[in-house]
């Protein structure tokens, strides 16, 4: 453990800003490109079709983008996390939005100075024009999705609605494809002009088909998964041990989680993500769940033998990203699954843990936790009680007094989003450097 720490480290560039510094290369470089594509082509009829050609480039650009952070590549899911790749697809799906907008207005009201006629003529007779048409429907998409991405709404429509009208998406990235293959100006302007918009729209497409089609396809093909045993841990919360062939060779380390369905148990659109709550050994994998909804509540009545299909590994909450040799892990209630997971990757015994519940009765895998603590030397904390009770046991100055050198040591976090905020509120207090916080929220929106 020790020398791995060591290695880790020494490398000059950790692992999430070796990722951060491709994405952002990516993007620098097909800028550049887009711009001097933008420059070459020629103007548009009068300066504001040019302008308008301008975020038209930048509008497909972005739609490239897009499928990328959704595309769940490993390399790099496992340095960044599916949630900051959610979120990052969130900020430039609305700076797609009013890209797109401005974009499609911006034509309109070219030709209606091009024409001498009214924005309203103008767009109903772009609308008989192919190519325009496309692009409007693609418009018209990306406008209904943004307005039930916003967070009054979508926190008020069903995962399964949401989710629904998001893969419309899809068809509005091939309209817009078609649209902008319609368009000489852009697409067919020169040789260069074609080979790098096929290759940037083939290479996009392609990510997002493999990570998100054929490799979960071939992973269940190949390992086969099936329910081995369920285990009930308490009223409420359950365990269910998956076993499979050749588990050895999947790609899976503690702390990361899949994405998991029971066909039979329930309908195939119904996925839930949960963590591993052991770390993976090679012949079986477990999930740890506590009943909040009638498909985690369910599964303690899956029968032994019954298929599961699973989507993953994913996540980056897990010890590629460790800097010290010491780690404080935070977990607050059904949290404690993937910091459970990686107590088994600690063979050194400087470990903290701090285990945030009402009371022990609500302490999943506490009996796990204590003798995996103990046999590595460590200190476990169960953190009892109410904080409606006066009781803060993560303010920056109860954190110190647990534990002196926290700015010394790798803090993993995971638990209720509240627990977490006020976590990384109270490390940002302490002054713990950055690289040294891990958190993750496990969720597919």
């Amino acid at each position: 453990m020790e020398a791995r720490i060591s290695q880790v480290r020494q490398r000059a560039v950790p692992p999430v800003v070796a990722a951060r510094w491709a994405l952002w290369t990516f993007v620098v470089v097909n800028l550049l490109i887009v711009e001097l594509l933008f420059l070459t082509a020629g103007t548009g009829k009068n300066e504001v079709l040019t302008v308008a050609k301008f975020f038209g480039l930048h509008a497909a650009v972005l739609m490239l983008f897009q499928l990328l952070l959704v595309a769940r590549l490993p390399w790099l899911d496992r340095r960044i996390g599916m949630d900051r790749l959610t979120v990052w697809h969130r900020w430039v799906g609305f700076t797609l939005l009013w890209t797109v907008l401005t974009h499609a207005v911006l034509v309109v009201l070219g030709y209606a100075r091009l024409d001498d006629a009214s924005m309203t003529k103008t767009f109903f007779a772009l609308a008989g024009v192919p190519a325009s048409l496309l692009g409007m429907g693609a418009a018209t998409i990306i406008v209904v999705v943004a307005a039930v991405s916003a967070r009054y709404v979508r926190r008020r429509l069903r995962y399964e609605t949401w989710h629904g009208l998001h893969l419309l998406l899809y068809l509005a990235l091939g309209l817009a494809f078609v649209h902008q293959l319609l368009e000489t100006t852009t697409f067919n302007s020169s040789a260069l002009a074609k080979t790098y918009w096929w290759a940037l729209w083939l290479f996009a497409f392609g990510a997002l088909v493999v990570g998100r089609i054929v490799m979960p396809l071939w992973r269940n093909a190949q390992h086969r998964f099936e329910v081995a045993e369920v285990v009930r841990e308490s009223d409420d919360v359950v365990s269910v041990h998956v076993t499979g062939r050749h588990l050895d060779k999947l790609p899976a380390r503690a702390g990361q989680f899949c994405i998991w369905r029971f066909p039979g148990h329930n309908h195939w659109w119904l996925a839930n993500p949960f963590s591993l709550s052991a770390a993976p050994d090679g012949r079986a994998l477990r999930l740890t769940a506590k009943a909040v909804g009638s498909a985690s509540a369910g599964l303690r009545h899956l029968p032994v033998g019954s298929r599961a299909f699973v989507e993953g590994p994913y996540g980056a909450f897990t010890s590629l990203h460790r800097t010290r040799p010491g780690a404080l892990l935070i977990a607050g209630g059904v949290g404690i699954t993937p910091i459970r997971a990686l107590l088994e990757e600690e063979s050194a015994g400087d470990v903290v843990v701090l285990y945030r519940v009402r009371s022990e009765s609500d302490a999943v895998l506490a009996d796990e936790v204590r003798a995996l603590v103990e046999e590595r030397g460590g200190r476990l904390h169960l953190l009892t009680g109410r904080t409606a009770e006066g009781l803060s046991p993560f303010e920056p100055e109860s954190l110190r007094a647990l534990v002196s050198d926290i700015t010394e040591r790798d803090v993993y976090v995971c638990g209720p989003p509240a627990m977490t905020s006020a976590v990384l509120s109270s490390l940002r207090a302490l002054k713990v450097p950055r690289r040294q916080v891990h958190s993750e929220r496990f969720g597919l929106a």
